[in-house]
């Protein structure tokens, strides 16, 4: 059953600039490269609720895992949290439609 890895987060204060170009040109291709379908993307425009929310799919749970335990996705990960606050991510059964 396909899988879905959400994250959440807050972009730092005075740092959107070098995120957007880092989100862009780093991590979104990085993700891709590791097998993620980036199936989701949003932005919190009103409200107390995280910054951003991006959702990623792979084909299994265990293959979502074994992905977050490779050094590439660590590396990745930790050049992300440069960027923000608040990160947050968990794994879900994958299904139609907005999740969260």
């Amino acid at each position: 059953m396909a899988a879905k890895l959400i994250m959440t987060w807050d972009i730092a204060p005075d740092r959107e600039q070098e995120y957007f170009e880092f989100v862009v040109r780093e991590f979104i291709p990085g993700v891709q490269r590791m097998g993620f379908e980036v199936s989701d993307a949003w932005v919190t425009v009103y409200g107390n609720q995280p910054q951003v929310m991006v959702g990623a799919t792979l084909p299994s749970t265990g293959k979502v895992r074994q992905v977050m335990r490779s050094t590439e996705w660590k590396s990745l990960n930790n050049q992300l949290l440069d960027f923000v606050k608040n990160y947050s991510q968990k794994v879900v059964e994958a299904r139609g439609g907005f999740q969260f």
